[in-house]
């Protein structure tokens, strides 16, 4: 696949969240495909990656991905982008950095890099860090 047709991948995962087709972003995961927060244990395979997500969309309200930066960077597309959400009535917006391998149209892996603390504060199911209430 040439970086158009990666970064338009990406696109249509990024648009499927927006729109919270929670159907859609499993679909786009390979078979044996793996979403990995940096910050915790992979999740490894479409039906669980697809569990996880239905999981964690069930509490979203809204959601948009906003994306600041895309493009390939040898075999990877990087996406910087703050992600604007209503989750269980607690709005929030944490910045993101994802790194997605892309084949055959399908998302191999996806490493999502954040502050775990900020997004699960922002959420509302932890103590915001002491550095957001400056904000």
């Amino acid at each position: 696949m040439n970086a158009d047709q990666k970064i338009a991948v990406v696109r249509k995962m990024i648009d499927a969240w927006n729109r919270r087709d929670w159907q859609l972003v499993g679909d786009l995961f390979a078979h044996d495909g793996v979403l990995h927060s940096m910050m915790i244990e992979p999740v490894r395979g479409r039906e669980a990656i697809a569990t996880r997500i239905e999981g964690l969309g069930a509490g979203i309200d809204s959601i948009t991905l906003h994306i600041v930066n895309i493009g390939v960077v040898g075999d990877v597309v990087v996406i910087e982008r703050v992600d604007e959400f209503v989750y269980n009535g607690h709005a929030g917006k944490v910045p993101v950095v994802g790194v997605l391998e892309i084949e055959d149209n399908k998302v191999k892996a996806w490493r999502e890099y954040y502050d775990r603390a900020q997004l699960l504060g922002e959420m509302g199911v932890a103590p915001k860090p002491h550095y957001e209430s400056a904000h």
